[in-house]
């Protein structure tokens, strides 16, 4: 699962990795209803996160400026857009682009595309407050005072000094669902089996759309989101042509639909165990758009999957 940080790990584990400390999220609740007051956090704003202004298209790595030093003794969150989509609830897996900034200095620590699931006790309430209770299409501005984060210690890896106050600006999505992919498909060849695959990119520039295609559809179970999922994978760059990571030639790995960059997992959820297919992830579902989010940031990805098995968390003793 999510560890502090893993912005390395293979197929982008933890992509907003500074988010989640341990533990899985829970599955999904039922349809969705306004909740209740007493199922929402107490993150009232304030003068300090109504001071940040924030600037930058919504769904890309914004900016935001304050004034430094910032230093914040309680939680504050303010609405910067209210979307008009669905009302986020505990639970619910968001899809959200999260930007975290240096209280002292003001300068950007991370931002990075996440699923983030509503109510998780193993998230920092820094972090569940930008999408605690807001409509889809909302972006929240969150100044967390170091108790509610990295504390004493602080976060070394994404220069968060110890006691240092964040500001965190959360961009609310639409849930995510990749298009049937029709154009410009690679050519996909499977081995024997557990074998790398080879994958034959055509020439041409990386789709912009989300889109995916069924190789081979399968008859067994659902894959649901918050699963545990075996599977095989082989992840190419379409930037470069080459291949960053993959389970072939090894033991299938195992991951959690919420434990991945959103691209991937949103790509397992709806699948039947047995099914092989490709699916080509834009920046911003992958490992963000910022050029400074780590090696594969920027780049489109393209992975070729095959579903094993899968389980809910709980019964892989998650």
């Amino acid at each position: 699962m999510n560890r502090a940080l893993r912005r390395t790990a293979p197929v982008a584990l933890a992509a907003a990795a500074a988010l989640v400390l341990a533990g899985c999220a829970a599955g999904p609740g039922p349809e969705t209803t306004t909740p209740a007051a007493a199922d929402c956090m107490d993150v009232p704003s304030g003068s300090l996160s109504d001071s940040v202004k924030v600037e930058g298209d919504f769904g890309a790595s914004p900016t935001a400026t304050f004034t430094t030093p910032l230093e914040a003794d309680e939680l504050e969150r303010t609405v910067l857009i209210e979307g008009d989509g669905e009302v986020t609830k505990s639970g619910d897996d968001v899809n959200a682009i999260v930007s975290a900034f240096s209280g002292t200095t003001g300068e950007q620590a991370f931002s990075q595309p996440a699923t983030i699931t509503a109510g998780d006790d193993s998230v920092f309430d820094a972090f569940l407050a930008g999408i605690d209770c807001v409509p889809t299409g909302s972006r929240t501005v969150t100044v967390a005072p170091a108790s509610t984060l990295y504390g004493e210690q602080g976060n070394e890896t994404i220069g968060i000094a110890p006691n240092e106050t964040v500001v965190i600006v959360v961009d609310v999505q639409e849930p995510l669902k990749p298009a049937e992919w029709k154009k410009d498909v690679p050519e996909v060849k499977f081995g024997a089996e557990g074998e790398p695959p080879t994958v034959t990119l055509p020439d041409t520039a990386p789709p912009a759309e989300y889109q995916l295609k069924v190789l081979e559809e399968g008859d067994g179970a659902e894959v649901q989101s918050g699963d545990n999922v075996t599977l095989h994978y082989q992840g190419t760059s379409w930037d470069t042509g080459e291949v960053f990571d993959q389970s072939y030639g090894g033991d299938p790995a195992q991951f959690t639909t919420d434990a991945v960059i959103q691209g991937f997992g949103a790509a397992l959820v709806g699948q039947k165990v047995g099914t092989k297919l490709i699916v080509t992830i834009p920046p911003q579902y992958g490992y963000g758009t910022d050029p400074n989010g780590g090696e594969l940031a920027g780049q489109t990805l393209v992975f070729v999957v095959e579903i094993i098995d899968t389980a809910p968390a709980t019964e892989q003793g998650q």
